[in-house]
Order: C-alpha cells, then sequence, then structure tokens
C-alpha cells in the first residue's frame, strides 16, 4: 500500500479530517490554494477519473452528495469549485482519485 491517499484512508498517515463514512474521506489539502480548500477521497483506490466504470461509479455519486452536504454545513453559498486532476500534463501528483473543493474568495474564470 504505497499509495498516499490510500494510506491516509487508512489511517496509517493524520490528516484533518471533514468527514468521514464507510466509502469516503474528506479532509483538509495541507498546502491550500484557496481559504477553503478540501480534498474529498473513495477510501476504495480508484487512480484517477479515467478509471470510472459502472461497477464504481456509485462512489463518485456519493462524493458529490456529501460535496454539496459540507459546502452547506461549510456556509459556502457564494460558490465553490470542484476539480479532479486526471493524469500528470494535467496536474496529478497522486494517482488516486480525489476531488478538490475550492472556495472562500473568488475564483478566477479562466481557470475553468
Amino acid at each position: 500500500m504505497d499509495c498516499l491517499f490510500c494510506q491516509i484512508a487508512a489511517g496509517s498517515i493524520p490528516s484533518k479530517k471533514l468527514y468521514e463514512d464507510e466509502q469516503i474521506l474528506a479532509f483538509y489539502d495541507i498546502e491550500p490554494k484557496t481559504p477553503v480548500h478540501f480534498l474529498v477521497i473513495p477510501k476504495t483506490h480508484i487512480a484517477s477519473v479515467s478509471e470510472i466504470t459502472a461497477e464504481n461509479s456509485a462512489v463518485v455519486a456519493h462524493i458529490f452528495e456529501v460535496i454539496a452536504q459540507l459546502a452547506k454545513k461549510l456556509d459556502l453559498k457564494n460558490g465553490y469549485r470542484v476539480v479532479s486532476n486526471c493524469g500528470k500534463d494535467a496536474g496529478q501528483t497522486v494517482p488516486h482519485l480525489h476531488f478538490h473543493v475550492l472556495a472562500g474568495r473568488e475564483l478566477y474564470p479562466d481557470m475553468a
């Protein structure tokens, strides 16, 4: 288990947890790019968006349901951005599916 996010999900590496259930984990990014910056990951290893299938897509739907709940809990009423980098050229540094949730200031429209 040399995947960083698998180790975080297993509790082997500490994180500042925001939410956890049996399927997913949300935790604050250690190098935040915005005042609110957290990640949401599935606990089972999926390398990236490219590996989402009919068999594992339910966890992705669950992730987005939880993101909506957390946005309400954190009072992100002015909006937020959800980003998933897919592959090295896109800036994915950890090969485990994860979604960045960025908020807390106006985000540049050309960063879509």
